[in-house]
């Protein structure tokens, strides 16, 4: 996006001076009798962006709340830059973007963001920010009559323009046109890229893979998996392809290499893993021609976050 790099030149990333971005040791946190949070572990690097993922009721809200000073934990440590998030120094080096609401429905756009401006030393500038975002044409525009989207963009804005060290990221693509998405994916890089250090939470499994030098899974409070989106995914690659539901996969597994594995799902979709390769891929489509099956999108290609998320947590609705 033109202009980026040049609007959040000298963002306030910070010194890294070893201490991590976020550290999180043995975090607790309970509701009466229920317990959302159960002994959660994790670091975030500095500089870096963190994508933390989980299915709703994980505990990704509360652990983020926690870290942003809004709630108190039950037990375990929390350093947010090597602070007590409580702790009120702590404030103008953190930018925070609610997934909702925050802002006055009748504040106009660009009033507003000009208004949050004026709580920082040295903020950015507000009317490159909302050209840089889109809303230059809306600056005017009441909060309560701007679009889903530009009300994200404008919570997006309001996150940055204090030249922040460590930003929080809530679902900030949630509801964006695909051009408004990359327009934020495009911000989130530049940010990385002046050393500011970005915490995200998202459902959306490709934007994490695109933006996270490091991802975090985390279900019934606690960390069940982490590393690069790389090191997550693997090399392995794997056979889709879609046919009539219902395949006898035992009957596949028999012609197919040992250590191969097959699975139908969602209903009508077939995965095959192993050693995916010419043999493999003659086999199948022999065994299918056997039996009169026809194949459609059949295609080679490699473990996605979406599918290590699923494997996970699991198909069921929460």
């Amino acid at each position: 996006m033109p202009g980026v790099d040049d609007t959040l030149d000298s963002t306030g990333g910070g010194q890294d001076d070893g201490v991590p971005a976020v550290l999180i040791d043995g975090l607790v946190k309970r509701y009466g009798s229920t317990t959302a949070v159960a002994g959660l572990t994790l670091t975030c690097a500095r500089g870096a962006v963190t994508a933390i993922l989980g299915p709703n009721g994980a505990g990704k809200t509360s652990t983020i709340e926690i870290c942003e000073g809004f709630r108190r934990p039950d037990g375990g440590t929390v350093r947010v830059l090597g602070m007590d998030p409580a702790d009120p120094r702590l404030r103008p080096r953190l930018g925070i973007m609610p997934q909702t609401g925050g802002v006055p429905p009748a504040a106009r756009a660009g009033e507003w963001l000009r208004t949050v401006s004026r709580f920082y030393a040295h903020p950015l500038d507000p009317d490159a920010l909302l050209g840089l975002l889109g809303l230059a044409g809306h600056a005017r525009t009441p909060y309560r009559r701007l679009s889903g989207g530009q009300q994200q963009r404008l919570s997006l804005a309001a996150a940055v323009i204090g030249r922040p060290e460590l930003v929080f990221l809530d679902e900030p693509t949630a509801g964006l046109d695909p051009q408004a998405r990359h327009a934020c994916w495009d911000l989130v890089t530049a940010l990385r890229a002046a050393g500011v250090s970005v915490v995200l939470t998202t459902h959306q499994m490709d934007e994490a893979e695109k933006l996270s030098d490091h991802v975090v899974v985390v279900d019934h409070g606690t960390v069940v998996a982490s590393g690069t989106p790389q090191s997550l995914t693997g090399a392995e690659r794997q056979l889709r392809f879609r046919a009539r539901p219902g395949l006898d996969l035992e009957e596949l597994l028999a012609a197919l290499p040992p250590g191969s594995a097959a699975k139908e799902s969602p209903s009508g979709h077939y995965i095959i893993e192993g050693q995916v390769g010419p043999q493999l891929l003659a086999t199948v489509t022999a065994w299918c021609a056997a039996d009169g099956v026809t194949t459609e999108d059949l295609r080679i290609e490699r473990r996605t976050l979406e599918d290590v998320f699923l494997e996970l947590t699991g198909r069921e609705l929460r």
